[in-house]
């Protein structure tokens, strides 16, 4: 990794500058994604301490370079997407984070990542909170971004928390076109069962949001 340090030698290299030089240097297929792309988006609340986690995707860490891999005091979250084919036209869009320009995903990829990060990266519980704040999703990016997806698991929790927060969104989801496959999913232990997707999920969200209100 190329930088130029000030005359004082005191400016030493971010994280943002690690993922530009992979991207503009290096010429790697790499983007900001999940919780990171959210955060640095304003669509997550929580305040990040000590050092930052960064999201980001890639097909294969292991074809990263070792002084990134290795990046002083760098806590690196890797989400491959695995059972999605990224459309970088559709799905990846660039922003401002700390005065250099990056590739993140979407609001809506980044919301199916952290989804997709359930178990492994983030808690359910993280991510419902995460989604009580996603009222704008596109439905028709949510639906291209669905149909694409052969994680049956991760499409059945994507709609449940569509529809445990009423977004109206949701309601314009055709699910008959997204893989939800059949059976049954635990996702929780010692949760309770949702009927319509056939999955476990945490007792904390044994009401619908829309219903608390109505006693």
């Amino acid at each position: 990794m190329y930088y130029r340090p000030n005359a004082q030698g005191d400016i030493k290299p971010t994280w943002v500058d690690a993922i530009q030089a992979l991207d503009v240097q290096l010429g790697v297929p790499v983007h900001l994604a999940g919780l990171s792309s959210l955060t640095h988006q304003g669509l997550s609340h929580y305040l990040q301490l000590n050092k930052e986690q960064v999201w980001i995707c890639v097909k294969n860490k292991s074809s990263l370079p070792k002084w990134f891999r290795e990046f002083p005091y760098q806590n690196w979250f890797y989400c491959g997407n695995h059972k999605l084919e990224v459309n970088p036209e559709k799905d990846l869009k660039r922003i401002t984070v700390k005065e250099k320009e990056l590739t993140v995903s979407c609001a809506e990829l980044a919301a199916y990542e952290v989804v997709d990060a359930i178990g492994k990266l983030i808690s359910f519980e993280h991510v419902a909170e995460l989604f009580q704040g996603l009222v704008n999703l596109s439905p028709r990016k949510v639906q291209d971004i669905l149909e694409r997806s052969s994680s049956v698991q991760a499409n059945r929790i994507f709609l449940f928390l569509g529809r445990y927060y009423d977004h109206q969104w949701v309601n314009r989801i055709d699910e008959t076109r997204i893989k939800l496959g059949a059976g049954k999913r635990q996702v929780v232990e010692k949760g309770r069962f949702d009927e319509r997707y056939q999955i476990t999920v945490p007792e904390i969200l044994s009401v619908k949001k829309g219903e608390q209100h109505n006693g």
